[in-house]
């Protein structure tokens, strides 16, 4: 009966422990590339590629937290249908707008070069894509959402610091200004998009 008890505590711990190891910034980071990196090198179709990296986008993007952030202070004035509206069409157009382009490279290399940690939440990852002689190295950091230690997400890319996530929303906020901010025809925007 004791062997039983401990064989139980014995197992809760190991369960416990696996459990509560976090993930570092850098590591997640080199981890996602290399992820992405094996699929770009597969010997499949293109279409096969761009599902495979729509895959790993849903793992380490915080897409709904990208897209609300996209919105800006235009959120605020949604509804909660107009919200869940949004997030789908968000989700959608972001895996497609992500996974085409990134489906054109072949075998890119990036290395992770450090982080620095900004507060509990955000940590900046700092890496590099190798240059080959057709296109020339770039500078990528990743801006990692960690407030889930165990569960870190990508939040945003500074390309030659460029950040897409303000891109994105600059894109947004002049549709929806051309527009007398009618959350419809970004919504109409964003349906097209995904379905071309």
């Amino acid at each position: 009966m004791k062997i039983k008890k401990f064989l139980l505590i014995l197992f809760f711990y190991i369960l416990a422990f696996a459990n509560s190891h976090s993930i570092e910034p850098d590591v997640f980071v080199q981890s996602t590339v290399n992820r992405a990196s094996n699929v770009l090198s597969k010997d499949i179709s293109k279409e096969e590629k761009i599902n495979e990296l729509k895959v790993i986008a849903k793992e380490t993007v915080d897409i709904r937290g990208v897209g609300f952030y996209s919105l800006g202070s235009a959120r605020k004035n949604l509804d909660q249908n107009q919200k869940i509206r949004y997030s789908k069409l968000f989700e959608s157009y972001f895996l497609k707008s992500f996974s085409s382009r990134l489906a054109e490279y072949t075998n890119p290399e990036i290395e992770v070069l450090g982080k620095e940690v900004l507060n509990k939440n955000y940590t900046i990852v700092n890496s590099l894509l190798i240059g080959t002689s057709d296109r020339p190295e770039v500078k990528i950091d990743w801006r990692i959402y960690t407030k889930n230690s165990d569960n870190p997400l990508i939040r945003d890319l500074i390309i030659e610091g460029l950040s897409l996530a303000r891109t994105q929303k600059e894109e947004f906020s002049s549709i929806l200004n051309s527009n007398d901010g009618d959350i419809n025809v970004l919504f109409k925007t964003l349906k097209e998009f995904s379905n071309n």
